[in-house]
């Protein structure tokens, strides 16, 4: 069952509603959400998307044009540098908050920071709580402003030093504590 459909996207404009139950993607029966989300990874982004729907008692068929949905963080990857972003002690890669990140980033309740962009796979390493999206505001309660104020903070602490970060995530603040290694 669809449960939200973007106002003024592709699948609104093709008469997609809150409430359709899909019954097929391109000619094929869709019996579960992880069925229905697997046709949708699977379809070409140059076809139009066929979806069969049941309305009330009518069944409808919609086609729906592809767009590939991008999300601030995907354009936020694309201004890593790996060398230069990468925060080995927490096993993060981060960018500083400047004017080109804030805008894809949108409205935070501090300024200042540093954004997690991705957290570094197979990393043997301390396990932060940290998360693409966090925004890094304070280590052991130094204000973290840039990626080199991140790094001198993080070099006054020794291995078993207790660690206490202030991150921004989903438009609150937090307290992640762990033990650095």
């Amino acid at each position: 069952m669809i449960d939200d459909v973007l106002s003024g996207g592709t699948a609104d404009a093709a008469g997609l509603q809150v409430g359709d139950i899909v019954l097929r993607v391109d000619g094929r029966p869709v019996s579960s959400l992880p069925a229905f989300s697997t046709a949708l990874y699977f379809h070409p982004l140059d076809e139009v998307l066929k979806l069969e729907v049941l309305r009330g008692t009518e069944q409808k068929t919609l086609l729906i044009p592809v767009v590939e949905m991008k999300d601030s963080i995907d354009a936020l990857a694309d201004l890593v540098a790996s060398r230069d972003n990468l925060v080995a002690r927490l096993g993060i890669l981060a960018l500083n908050l400047d004017d080109r990140v804030r805008s894809l980033v949108g409205t935070l309740r501090d300024p200042n920071g540093i954004m997690v962009v991705a957290r570094v796979t197979d990393w043997i390493g301390v396990e932060t709580g940290l998360e693409t999206g966090d925004i890094i505001h304070s280590v052991n309660r130094t204000p973290i402003n840039s990626l080199s104020s991140l790094r001198v903070a993080l070099s006054q602490i020794q291995p078993h030093d207790s660690v206490v970060l202030q991150v921004e995530r989903g438009g609150g603040f937090q307290w992640l504590t762990f033990d650095m290694q």
